[in-house]
């Protein structure tokens, strides 16, 4: 696929472009989105994509158009998986809702600005080193079998990584947020605010998501022009999903098995495609290994798309099964205590609410 430059130019203007008037139009004001407003412009990134998607299809062809869309779903499916993280780094710092937009958006900037650097590592290891492919599948199979071990659960706590820890250590922190400011000046002396140390943690984070997404993406597509806008129009939108599904992410209970199988597919899809450019003389004595055909796009998209298809139902299904069960719970006749326990036993902790909380908020309540 030849890329002009000048189309380089153009796609890399209007991503910046995008990214400023997100920042002027959406977080230089800070404010907390409603959920209209995340859904309105979720839905305008999305259909951003998909137009370049069919531009692509029109001039380069299915072969390129699938590729883009395949890698595109791909790394949109991942960044769902990373809005966990982000939920929980929120969560940490306490971020008030109004200023998380602008530690989302300055976040993905920082994202962009290193995955392109990647992308192009990527891209020159691959033009010049062929059994780079055997270590990216290896290690998407590997990242796989994480993935399906983890199940749905996620990590309760975020733990700061050496970056934070260091950024803390190096420099001067208020304990307090100072409006949307990432530096105050205290007695003379200039201090990083929370809102920073929020911002280094987003960004130290999608360091360690980009090692599985870069070598996910070039197993769909060695194009350098389409792995970078695939990334870029997946990340775009990602201020706006996380307001849009927060408070939903939970209920993904089999995003993590999904995943794990499409970054499973993915590495054997790589494995196979390093078999048929095979150099290693240890392998088949040097020669290629064509007796496994390799897998075509087609296939790739509607596996991505079937799994996700079939996650996202099955996930819906599991908390539908567990809504009805905790009505019936919730409807179940009460006993002749007002604990409504025998005499003698204990309630399950998760049916316990302290004394005085006559409406059952308990602890683990959130005030509107």
């Amino acid at each position: 696929m030849d890329v002009p430059f000048w189309v380089w130019a153009v796609t890399v203007a209007a991503i910046v472009g995008m990214l400023v008037f997100d920042f002027v139009g959406h977080v230089r004001t800070p404010h907390a989105p409603t959920l209209r407003e995340s859904a309105i412009w979720s839905a305008v990134y999305v259909g951003i994509a998909v137009v370049f998607g069919l531009l692509v299809l029109w001039f380069a062809g299915p072969q390129f158009g699938g590729e883009y869309f395949a890698g595109y779903v791909t790394e949109k499916s991942l960044s769902v998986d990373n809005l966990f993280v982000f939920v929980l780094i929120m969560s940490s710092f306490a971020v008030p809702r109004e200023l998380q937009q602008k530690v989302l958006l300055f976040g993905i900037a920082f994202a962009l600005v290193l995955r392109t650097a990647l992308i192009f590592v990527g891209a020159a290891a691959i033009e010049n080193i062929s059994w780079i492919f055997y270590v990216f599948g290896a290690f998407l199979i590997y990242t796989a079998w994480l993935q399906a071990k983890g199940g749905h659960t996620h990590e309760e706590e975020f733990k700061e990584n050496g970056v934070l820890r260091l950024t803390r250590r190096l420099l001067p922190t208020t304990d307090d947020y100072h409006s949307d400011r990432l530096t105050t000046k205290i007695g003379g002396k200039r201090y990083i605010t929370p809102l920073a140390i929020a911002l280094v943690a987003i960004g130290s984070a999608d360091i360690l998501f980009a090692v599985d997404s870069i070598p996910a993406i070039f197993g769909l597509t060695q194009e350098t022009y389409l792995v970078f806008t695939a990334n870029a129009f997946a990340l775009l939108g990602l201020r706006q999903l996380f307001f849009l599904l927060d408070g939903l992410l939970d209920k993904l209970v089999y995003l993590s098995y999904g995943l794990a199988v499409i970054l499973g597919f993915i590495g054997v899809k790589l494995v196979i495609h390093a078999l048929h450019e095979n150099e290693l003389p240890f392998i088949n004595g040097g020669e290629h290994v064509t007796a496994i055909p390799e897998i075509p796009t087609w296939l790739s998209l509607v596996v991505i798309l079937l799994t996700l298809v079939v996650t996202t139902v099955a996930s819906l299904a599991r908390n539908r099964r567990d809504g009805n069960r905790g009505v019936e719970r919730s409807t179940a006749p009460a006993g002749p205590e007002v604990t409504g326990a025998a005499d003698g036993d204990e309630l399950p902790a998760s049916d316990r609410r302290p004394a005085g909380d006559p409406v059952g908020r308990g602890v683990g309540s959130t005030q509107g």
